[in-house]
């Protein structure tokens, strides 16, 4: 099947789905910031939905029109279930169905999804079956193996082997959890593997990468089609932005960046690169607003709570003289308000200072 996966740049960069983080603010949030290729909603249980409806998936579903390509989460253990979700995805809008058999969540293991997959490898390979009947290409993102790296072989090869379109690898076992740095080193015996049983197959890394250059660095490195980030935005919102050896941090505006912008970076170039793409203070604190806005108008269909919020404010406040205290602020805030009218408080200062510097020169 030719899909929008064949369309996509190499090496191509995708946003990870990442529970209760990826939901339709954020994501605008990142694409506003600097854009991957592609994005993933929120894992979504397939058994949930089909017995409670959409009050199950808790707003995870929830996209807009100018989201694409964008491919829905979806885990369980039922395959009946699955299809029923996968098909009503492809109804919502979703370009593709990418299925969970990596999330070391109790709750999943115990349901039987997640990570549990990996010891019911026939009971995965049924799912894919299932996630078929919607029509839209079929992804899994999993891990190297329950309890040992030495797993990674068969389990990978046999998902290898169903003719999927794309395979997202998180370079750790379950039970390493994200305790143990990713096992970069065995990207190259994966990506030999998946040469020798389904070529087609796009490959796709994750795990322990910080940025587009160091997605870069590996994707070059061993010839793989794309890199996954999910953690690496918590530590700079602007991560997927394509930034030059020579790059000027004043250029970091909040447009992402044309879609014809090359994907490229010296691979020794690295730690200049990290410096060059640490955001400004107002970028960070223009983003956080926009982060605002957008919670306030999605609110009343996400039903999330205010708190829920908080733990993203360290993303913003972070890397600068006085963060600390300011974030401490910010937790202790009950509503958006009161964090607009801190950051304008926090804001006002450097304004003062400025217009007080232009009187001087004017003098």
């Amino acid at each position: 099947m030719v899909s929008f996966w064949h369309t996509l740049p190499r090496p191509f960069f995708a946003l990870a789905p990442m529970e209760a983080v990826t939901d339709v603010v954020f994501r605008h949030v990142i694409a506003r910031a600097a854009a991957p290729d592609v994005s993933f909603s929120e894992f979504t249980n397939a058994t949930g939905w089909v017995h409670a409806g959409d009050r199950a998936t808790g707003g995870r579903l929830i996209k807009t029109e100018d989201e694409h390509p964008i491919v829905a989460q979806l885990w369980g253990s039922e395959p009946d279930a699955i299809r029923a979700l996968a098909i009503h995805c492809r109804e919502l809008g979703y370009d593709g169905i990418d299925l969970n058999m990596g999330c070391p969540d109790k709750s999943a293991i115990r349901a039987g999804g997640g990570a549990h997959m990996i010891r019911t490898p026939d009971l995965a390979y049924e799912c894919i079956t299932a996630a078929r009947f919607s029509g839209l290409p079929i992804s899994v993102k999993t891990r190297l193996g329950y309890t040992s790296i030495d797993e990674w072989p068969s389990w990978l090869g046999g998902l290898l082997a169903q003719d999927i379109a794309a395979l997202t690898v998180h370079l750790r076992t379950k039970k390493e959890m994200s305790k143990v740095p990713a096992h970069h080193e065995l990207i190259g015996d994966i990506k030999q593997l998946r040469d020798q049983i389904a070529p087609h197959t796009l490959l796709i890394a994750n795990g322990d990468i910080d940025n587009r250059a160091h997605g870069v660095q590996l994707a070059e490195q061993y010839s793989i089609d794309g890199i996954m980030i999910g953690r690496g935005v918590f530590r700079n919102p602007f991560a997927f932005r394509n930034i030059s050896r020579t790059a000027d941090t004043s250029d970091l505006s909040l447009e992402p960046p044309p879609a014809s912008t090359p994907s490229g970076v010296a691979s020794d170039s690295i730690a200049t690169v990290r410096a060059a793409a640490d955001p400004s203070r107002e970028h960070l604190f223009d983003l956080l607003n926009y982060h605002l806005d957008l919670y306030d108008q999605y609110g009343p269909q996400l039903h999330r709570p205010y708190e829920t919020l908080k733990r993203f404010y360290k993303i913003y406040i972070n890397g600068f003289e006085g963060a600390a205290a300011l974030r401490d602020r910010l937790m202790h805030t009950t509503c958006t308000a009161e964090v607009r009218s801190i950051l304008q408080d926090t804001r006002q200062p450097e304004r003062l200072v400025t217009t007080s510097a232009m009187k001087v020169s004017n003098f």
